[in-house]
């Protein structure tokens, strides 16, 4: 990884409900931008993303996956999260480190009821948005209407159209861009290429009346430029980036955009949306967190020249690679082959390599400064939740909190004398995966295993067996019933 001013890295993260199509999107980026030689696709295994058989035989992302690239000479960060409710807790710790958030909805679809958790999860951490309506080559796919449904559903953030689509369902063929007035018209064999063409004509009037509406929308945020477009009826069209950026990272609005990912159709003018509309690490500001000595609040500038300090927002447990802790750098850096201190443990760990991870592909790099998002392997101490920082100047960000438990199950090994390796192996699974708990019952003595729903509890065993060879029965925990004297009570007399 070369070394980019942090000026010019996005971190971002694909946010939705279940199946609307967000790692089909990563997918397409990844080929379009030369990071992955075929378009992988979620249905016949081959997605670059969903890696874990888990995932390739439920054709679902069950786990949060990294991935980066390079366009139009900036650094992308790209988190794929996933959307089912089982899962969600993924998407949760992942929106604490990204600095934009893409919105995916089905464009035949709408609004379901994880999108507006994850949105709430957008506003808990203050990210900035844009609206993607995928599956726009599918049968009743309406872009405008997917538009409106988000507005109505989340009235304070207004979505405002910066495409339209060129055709529909069957017949999408590309979009306008609302900010250049150009055409994208894309071929049919899901190659990504396009032409960039004039608006077609039975578009025009349709394209002008949107471009106006946009204008209206983004000065806002501008009262010197309102003035301005009041006055003489235009603006430029970088006054019209400015403000669109403005209010997108104020989160007074949320760009929409469009395409197919499935079909390779939308992607190039969506990453220029992302470039123009999200911010870099710089502008997302300071961050926030409490000296472990004093108790006091600090914060520490995006500074590659300032104290360290970075937040370990997931592990992932390998009994073969062993452990990875992934994180994100809030300021200084670190380089490979140095030590590193654990403000939360007070514990210094020995870094040997710094990875970029591509799914599961683990890419070495010699150093990690401000905005970066990468791994670290073999850490003896480290877990998720914990902070890196200068030993000399200690700062720990609190803690990401996620769904807790709500459904038990009792396990039981089918082999006998595995207890002991089912213990261990649930702790290895729980470094990557704090929603799942485990424990024994003291009245019955059963291993009980607790975690967000049923399918999250059967990927749980199914990792016991793949991972650590542990075949294990689920059963109905025991509920113990105890008869004890509860109070006196005075009897009366036989009568004769």
């Amino acid at each position: 990884m070369k070394r980019v001013e942090p000026s010019h890295i996005r971190n971002i993260g694909t946010f939705g409900h279940g199946g609307e199509g967000k790692t089909s999107l990563a997918e397409a980026i990844l080929f379009d931008t030369g990071e992955n030689t075929r378009l992988g696709r979620v249905d016949d295994g081959s997605s670059l993303m969903d890696f874990e058989p888990e995932e390739i035989n439920r054709k679902i992302s069950i786990s949060a996956s990294l991935a980066h690239f390079e366009w139009e000479k900036h650094q992308f960060h790209m988190i794929d999260t996933p959307g089912y409710a089982n899962f969600i807790a993924e998407a949760k710790a992942s929106m604490r480190v990204v600095d934009g958030a893409i919105i995916v909805v089905g464009g035949n679809s709408g609004v379901k009821v994880q999108t507006e958790t994850v949105w709430g999860y957008a506003n808990e951490f203050q990210v900035p948005r844009i609206l993607y309506v995928s599956k726009m080559d599918m049968e009743r796919a309406d872009f405008f209407k997917v538009v409106e449904e988000v507005k109505k559903a989340f009235p304070s953030q207004p979505a405002v159209p910066v495409e339209l689509p060129i055709g529909g369902e069957g017949n999408f063929k590309g979009v306008v861009d609302l900010i250049q007035m150009k055409a994208y018209l894309y071929r049919e064999d899901v190659s990504g290429q396009f032409e960039l063409k004039e608006i077609p004509p039975d578009l025009k009037e349709e394209a002008g009346r949107l471009r106006e509406k946009l204008i209206e929308t983004v000065v806002e945020v501008d009262d010197q430029l309102m003035e301005k477009y009041l006055e003489s009826g235009e603006i430029s069209t970088e006054e019209m980036i400015r403000c669109l950026r403005k209010g997108t990272m104020e989160k007074k609005l949320i760009p929409a955009t469009c395409g197919s990912s499935i079909r390779n159709i939308g992607i190039h003018p969506f990453l220029n949306v992302i470039i123009s509309c999200f911010p870099s690490p710089l502008e997302r500001g300071p961050a926030q967190g409490k000296n472990p000595k004093s108790g006091e609040t600090e914060t520490r500038e995006p500074k590659e020249d300032g104290p360290l300090s970075a937040f370990i927002f997931k592990t992932i447990a390998d009994p073969f690679a062993g452990k990875l802790n992934l994180f994100r750098v809030y300021s200084g850096s670190l380089n490979a082959d140095s030590a590193v201190y654990n403000a939360k443990k007070e514990v210094k760990e020995r870094i040997a390599q710094i990875f970029l991870l591509e799914g599961k592909k683990q890419k070495p790099v010699g150093f990690a400064s401000v905005g970066d998002i990468v791994a670290v392997a073999k850490l003896k101490e480290t877990t998720t939740g914990d902070t890196f920082s200068d030993e000399k100047k200690p700062i720990v960000f609190e803690e990401t909190k996620l769904p807790l438990p709500v459904i038990s199950y009792a396990l039981t090994p089918k082999s006998k004398g595995d207890e002991e390796k089912i213990s261990a192996s649930l702790t290895r699974i729980h470094e990557e995966d704090p929603t799942m708990t485990m424990g024994r019952d003291e009245q019955t003595g059963e291993i009980i295993l607790s975690g967000v729903g049923q399918t999250h509890v059967e990927v749980i065993v199914e990792k016991l067996r793949r991972k650590f060879g542990v075949e294990v029965n689920l059963s109905t925990p025991k509920v113990p019933y105890k008869e004890t004297i509860k109070g006196a009570k005075q009897g009366g007399g036989l009568s004769t």
